[in-house]
């Protein structure tokens, strides 16, 4: 350990790094999602390392104009609050900035980002280009064909533009190296162990009952499937009941219907966004994790869950199935019946959740701990200004 850390101080050089295609930071608002918990986690501990690094942020994810958080240096610039427009116009606005700035990394997010992310390669030739593939945004349902059709070109972009790629899991490497013939750097989504005393006194303002309850997080947004979750649990034969905690996002309809399916069973209840002690109680005291969605990257949400020691239920796609290593249990995606099947086993059979709950924490500690993944990105830095 003494070896390793002196070999690493001895080759480390200390870089100015820009993060671009984030909301803002902390992640700790309606807005926030997977990327903004990633580079939340990702930038301080970048910073604790000696780095400058600077993250762009949009006008209201920073209304107060913060210039300074965790170490890190937030340049706050305006975008226009489309569905269509927001992200890009923000990304364009942050690329523009930071080719002044002489960063040695400007290190983007999503796919979305990459297809900008030429700019700097033409008019910032010394300084190099990382990003990283969060998710295969494309099968997002909230997007119309045209928005489709530009992510998949991001994809494309994501593994031709940069000078280094990043999956977030072996799902997306496979992927690049299959389509388009490159292997991407394979550094996971990571998550804290949390503390082994968490305190339930948030249960009753919440209306639930420690270890009695499902939980699902998440935006309220189709891909999601949360009302998936919700139609088949109506048919489980148990007292326990369903919380899901999550901000509707940009289409209001989705959200107007799980409320509407919510109310079909009382059991249902649906608690909005939510952060802080509130959140880490949920996750502490709920009975198990559901993730029903049909698109993800590689979910920071069910690694928070596993890192408790929760059994999550999940939806068979590849990228979910990547993580629980038989400590989690599947049903096929889309599949009301199979959920509800696998509802009503999990309910009960409490002693095998207990511990499948231990091996799910195990596999956090063993393969998700972002003091390594830091490490690991912090590598590919080096190997590129080598």
């Amino acid at each position: 350990m003494l070896y390793d850390a002196i070999r690493f101080q001895a080759f480390h050089q200390d870089m100015r790094i820009a993060m671009i295609g984030v909301k803002g930071v902390p992640a700790a608002m309606t807005t926030g999602g997977g990327i903004e918990r990633h580079v939340e986690q990702l930038a301080p501990r970048l910073a604790g390392l000696g780095h400058e690094v600077t993250v762009y942020v949009r006008h209201y994810a920073n209304p107060r104009g913060t210039k300074r958080w965790n170490g890190c240096t937030l340049v706050t610039l305006p975008t226009i609050r489309r569905k269509y427009l927001e992200a890009i116009v923000h990304v364009f606005l942050s690329t523009l900035h930071a080719l002044r700035q002489k960063y040695d990394i400007i290190h983007y997010h999503g796919v979305g980002p990459s297809t900008l992310s030429w700019i700097p390669r033409v008019f910032a030739p010394r300084c190099r280009v990382v990003i990283t593939f969060h998710s295969r945004d494309q099968f997002h349902e909230k997007w119309n064909i045209i928005a489709r059709a530009y992510l998949a070109w991001g994809e494309w972009t994501a593994v031709r533009f940069p000078h280094a790629t990043i999956a977030v899991s072996h799902v997306i490497q496979q992927f690049c190296i299959k389509l388009f013939g490159v292997k991407p750097f394979f550094i996971p989504n990571g998550v804290e162990i949390p503390s082994a005393s968490i305190g339930s006194d948030r249960m009753k303002t919440l209306g639930l009952e420690p270890g009695r309850y499902f939980l699902g997080l998440g935006r309220l947004i189709p891909h999601k499937a949360f009302d998936d979750a919700i139609r088949a649990f109506r048919n489980v034969p148990t007292a326990m009941s369903l919380a899901i905690a999550g901000a509707p996002g940009y289409d209001m309809r989705y959200a107007e219907e799980l409320y509407a399916l919510a109310e079909l069973d009382p059991r249902v209840r649906l608690l909005g966004f939510r952060t802080g002690e509130d959140l880490q109680q949920l996750l502490a005291h709920c009975y198990a994790y559901v993730c029903p969605s049909r698109s993800e990257g590689l979910s920071i949400a069910v690694l928070e869950a596993m890192s408790h020691g929760k059994v999550v239920l999940m939806s068979n796609i590849p990228e979910n199935l990547e993580l629980i290593d038989h400590s989690g249990m599947s049903y096929e995606v889309g599949n009301i019946q199979d959920l509800t099947r696998l509802f009503t086993f999990a309910a009960r059979e409490p002693a095998l959740l207990r511990e499948r709950g231990e091996r799910a924490r195990h596999i956090v500690k063993l393969h998700f701990s972002w003091d390594s993944i830091v490490r690991q990105t912090d590598s590919v830095y080096e190997s590129l200004k080598a």
